[in-house]
């Protein structure tokens, strides 16, 4: 499970074994989960973020697309 990314309290990553998945991420905090596709980016799930988080997260992954694609591209593809 590559940690692609931290900011602040989020940590960024995907799981080696969803490489049958269109590329995404996923994001932890404490307790908390999300998942957003890259292309384009949208929330796949979520376990515990509020809205107003989810907002961010989605701002943060936005921000940082190429980087999450440049590491799922590395990892899977090669």
């Amino acid at each position: 499970m590559p940690t692609v990314l931290r900011i602040g309290p989020f940590r960024f990553f995907f799981y080696s074994n969803e490489n049958g998945e269109p590329a995404h991420i996923h994001i932890q905090r404490e307790n908390m989960l999300a998942k957003f596709w890259l292309k384009p980016v949208t929330l796949a799930s979520s376990t515990r973020f509020s809205r107003i988080e989810l907002r961010k997260l989605q701002q943060l992954v936005a921000e940082n697309k190429e980087v999450f694609l440049e590491a799922w591209n590395e990892h899977f593809i090669g």
